[in-house]
């Protein structure tokens, strides 16, 4: 495990050091012969597994659905997207694919922190690869010039996830783990609110929170995620959500699922 302290501030320096520089401001992503606008903000998204589990019926051995030890308590990464205001987004910005080698110091926090809840993913290049080079190449190529390169898109992403431990502000809230409980949409969100200040995006599925967007300047800093539009206004920030949620517990069992090796796609985003 690599210590918080440093991550912390390897990442803090990541982020000076491309905002500092005023040649860096004006640079554009190319792709396909054309300029890429700069991205606004960053959306840290992450992921609820009992949600997302629950409602895969197959998985494989690549799968963390599968693969019920540990971490599935908590919220894990989905993944660091560079957002713009009026609620586009750039995506796949250069052709630079995967290498899983560029992160291999960081293969344990990854595997626990930010695991694949899916079989296979769809990259920029045609292809198929892991969740992690699906996140890069999709999302982590357009992060440039403030996260510069692979290796410092997801040392970043870890320790921005570390410093807003979310699922710690939930459980001593007292929104916890459960098969049963429903709990109040505006109670997450206004204990998220209260711990950092900014108000966050929420997505559900079937009654239940599957994912938690938490957004930030381009220095890293907290803003919020409701995003405003000139002609309509203020857009909601919470999709498919009721009133009231739950938050799926896993059966550490395992035998939810059967085990199948599948090329089921994860989601798009």
């Amino acid at each position: 495990m690599i210590p918080f302290i440093f991550l912390l501030q390897f990442t803090v320096s990541v982020a000076s050091t491309s905002l500092n520089d005023s040649s860096d401001a004006i640079i554009s992503q190319i792709k396909d012969g054309r300029e890429q606008r700069e991205l606004d903000y960053f959306k840290l998204t992450l992921q609820w597994p009992g949600t997302v589990c629950k409602g895969t019926d197959s998985c494989c051995s690549s799968n963390a659905c599968c693969n019920r030890s540990g971490g599935f308590a908590d919220f894990t990464i989905h993944g660091l997207w560079p957002d713009y205001n009026d609620g586009t987004w750039p995506s796949c910005c250069n052709g630079t694919s995967f290498d899983e080698k560029e992160i291999h110091t960081l293969l344990d926090p990854l595997k626990k922190y930010w695991p694949s809840l899916s079989c296979s993913s769809s990259t920029c290049h045609g292809g198929k690869g892991s969740f992690w080079a699906h996140e890069w190449e999709k999302h982590g190529t357009c992060s440039y010039p403030v996260i510069r390169d692979e290796y410092s898109y997801f040392l970043t992403t870890l320790n921005v996830f570390f410093k807003y431990n979310v699922t710690k502000v939930l459980n001593d809230a007292g929104y916890l783990p459960s098969n049963t409980e429903k709990y109040p949409l505006g109670g997450i969100v206004s204990a998220v609110e209260n711990a950092f200040h900014v108000t966050p995006s929420l997505a559900c599925s079937e009654g239940a929170l599957q994912e938690l967007r938490l957004c930030f300047y381009k220095d890293l800093k907290p803003r919020d995620c409701v995003q405003t539009d000139s002609q309509n206004g203020i857009i909601s920030s919470n999709f498919s959500c009721p009133q009231y949620v739950s938050l799926p517990a896993i059966d550490p069992s395992g035998n939810i699922f059967k085990f199948v090796d599948s090329s089921r796609q994860y989601p798009s985003a």
